[in-house]
């Protein structure tokens, strides 16, 4: 467990460097309205989400459950993007561990997942909305 809060921890660097990188994080409702640790840490864990959306490099979206049902729901993907799409890299991220895909036909799925999460989700203002609506139902 240790290893893994550390790896998160240094994933997130990325985003307080210097020259950050952009990111998107696409969320689904359900993984929002989970309360691991109880109501404060939820909050606060919400809190910094949304603080984090209003960083100009930084994309939040949040995908309703009224969205509907969809491939890859429940699964944490991080699509990480290379200089150039040959380089671009999936991580999985399941109960034994991260599961890397690379292969061009496994990327190209994943782009099309990716475009299809990010048309069902919400805007980036109304999302920041949703979140805050998350927070004040806790």
């Amino acid at each position: 467990m240790e290893h893994l809060v550390s790896h998160r921890i240094k994933r997130q660097e990325v985003l307080y460097r210097d020259a950050p990188v952009p990111y998107t994080a696409i969320i689904h409702e359900a993984a929002l309205r989970m309360e691991f640790g109880g109501h404060s840490l939820t909050r606060k864990q919400l809190e910094h989400i949304a603080a984090m959306s209003e960083r100009e490099w930084v994309r939040v979206l949040v995908i309703p459950f009224s969205a509907g049902i969809f491939p890859g729901a429940g699964q944490t993907v991080v699509y990480a993007e290379g200089v150039v799409p040959q380089m671009d890299t999936v991580q999985l991220d399941t109960e034994h561990g991260a599961v890397f895909e690379y292969a061009d036909a496994q990327l190209d799925r994943y782009r099309t997942f990716m475009k299809r999460f990010e048309a069902m989700a919400l805007g980036e203002t109304a999302s920041r909305d949703f979140i805050h609506t998350v927070i004040n139902d806790l």
